[in-house]
């Protein structure tokens, strides 16, 4: 794909936006089920059906483009995923591997808020308002879940994990 207009920029981006949540669809029932924390397991299934809605809206927003989902893969997602499967796969203590999953989720929605961020300027600058707006509950719905990720690190999971001695 050639990027000579701020357009095919902002296509890109959707495309990549797409990869990236198709790539978490698959990568937070893993997350779900590595998790010993109710609380976080729970919420990791609730983002997982989200982050459907998310890929939804951005298939929306690519359709009234006049465009198809198809694109590389969003290498960036792929290597933040990569990193948190690693940490599911170490022997650790459970409260520990929570705590770090927690890190690895919310590496993923600050990822994620850039590019919808980003998405959403250019459909403003482009006055494809619908799209704009979509673009912003997807961001405002990724702030959410890095507000909760953040609660629940610093009330109860990463303070079980400062317990732990060697």
């Amino acid at each position: 794909m050639e990027l000579e207009t701020l357009k095919d920029l902002y296509i890109h981006q959707l495309k990549d936006l797409y990869s990236a949540e198709q790539q978490l669809v698959k990568a937070l029932g893993k997350m779900a089920k590595a998790s010993t924390n109710e609380e976080l397991s729970s919420g990791f299934q609730k983002h997982l059906e989200q982050t459907k809605e998310h890929a939804q809206r951005v298939q929306q927003i690519l359709s009234n483009n006049q465009q198809t989902t198809r694109g590389p893969k969003c290498k960036g997602m792929e290597g933040i995923i990569a990193e948190g499967a690693e940490v599911m796969e170490e022997e650790s203590d459970p409260e520990v591997k929570d705590a770090a999953l927690i890190a690895s989720a919310q590496r993923v929605e600050h990822y994620e808020m850039a590019g919808y961020g980003t998405a959403r300027t250019y459909a403003e600058l482009l006055g494809d308002k619908e799209a704009a707006q979509m673009l912003q509950t997807t961001l405002d719905e990724e702030k959410q879940t890095d507000e909760k990720l953040n609660k629940l690190a610093k009330t109860s999971i990463n303070a079980s994990a400062a317990q732990k001695k060697k």
